[in-house]
């Protein structure tokens, strides 16, 4: 997830700077929600689009890891949505909750932390120890065979 991370913050960065440059947004506050709006539709097509064409984003291709549906098949666009959709529940119940009961400093932390552990302590509800999004989705990840070696050359 940390490599994923980095390689969407530079995706995030352009988004951000034609958003900021095409409304002229001058200050942080200034459409602040259409901002968040954006940015989680750019998350949004950066993952429906590398789940659903070839199963595997850079960074999945880097761990060789690939996510197909339950069958083995190629994700649908239909499938990749709401995959991810429902990977957004590792964090917005917990903040949330957060936000309902007025938390204030590291509670703000705490509280969706603990959110993330619950949601990954899920996998052993499941007997293949598929994330409780991936269940939902109709979806699993899998392993990617290894490049085979290199001939060499005489």
């Amino acid at each position: 997830m940390v490599y994923e991370a980095m390689l969407l913050f530079g995706v995030l960065f352009i988004a951000v700077w034609l958003f900021s440059t095409l409304l002229q947004q001058r200050h942080a506050l200034y459409l602040r929600s259409a901002l968040q709006d954006w940015l989680f539709f750019v998350i949004g097509i950066y993952f429906v689009w590398f789940w659903s064409h070839g199963g595997q984003t850079l960074a999945m291709k880097t761990w060789r890891i690939r996510l197909v549906t339950t069958d083995g098949q190629p994700v649908t666009i239909r499938r990749a949505i709401v995959r991810y959709l429902l990977v957004w529940l590792w964090c917005l119940p917990g903040l949330a909750l957060a936000w309902a009961l007025g938390a204030k400093t590291w509670m703000l932390v705490l509280i969706p932390a603990a959110n993330a552990v619950i949601w990954a302590l899920m996998i052993y509800l499941d007997p293949h120890r598929q994330f409780l999004h991936d269940r939902l989705a109709g979806t699993r990840l899998i392993r990617v065979a290894g490049l085979p070696p290199k001939a060499k050359s005489g």
